[in-house]
């Protein structure tokens, strides 16, 4: 037979796989990715909720140091600052842990999880004293300056370890 007359056909290589309809491997990548997603965003969204005390307590602390930078009396900053401290802590921790402290007790637990202890050693001790001098007495000994700092850096500042 002559091989120009034999009816054959080129070599016809099958298409190529395509991508489409995903395999069911994929398909479990897939949910696992948007589950990881999904919790990761509910985790971050706790935590922001979590952090509205202290959004707002650190707006309040910032409008505190305004009225006392515009004329307002020590003696109130200070009982100010007291009230400051307690209501944003009775939101972190068990009120039965916190809502009895006072003096120096209250200063150390304010110190927990501080590095410098600017309650019990710093400038914050004057939260002890302060609120209950006289109205108008002289203020010249007490670093309001430092007792702000202190209060923010505790609002600023995760509750952590254990009580003292």
């Amino acid at each position: 037979m002559d091989p120009e007359q034999l009816p054959l056909r080129d070599l016809h290589l099958p298409e190529a796989v395509g991508w489409w309809p995903l395999a069911p491997g994929w398909w479990f990548l897939i949910v696992l990715a948007v589950a990881a997603v999904g919790y990761f965003l509910y985790r971050q969204y706790l935590r922001w909720r979590m952090n509205k005390v202290r959004r707002v307590a650190l707006r309040e602390l910032a409008r505190l140091r305004r009225d006392y930078e515009s004329g307002a009396e020590a003696q109130q900053l200070a009982i100010s600052l007291s009230e400051l401290l307690r209501r944003s802590m009775l939101a972190y921790a068990p009120r039965d842990e916190v809502a009895g402290l006072t003096g120096e007790r209250w200063l150390a637990w304010l110190d927990r999880g501080l590095d410098a202890e600017p309650f019990t050693k710093g400038s914050g001790k004057a939260l002890e004293s302060l609120p209950y001098r006289k109205p108008g007495a002289d203020d010249e000994d007490s670093d309001l300056g430092g007792l702000l700092q202190a209060v923010q850096m505790r609002l600023k500042t995760p509750l952590t370890g254990a009580p003292r």
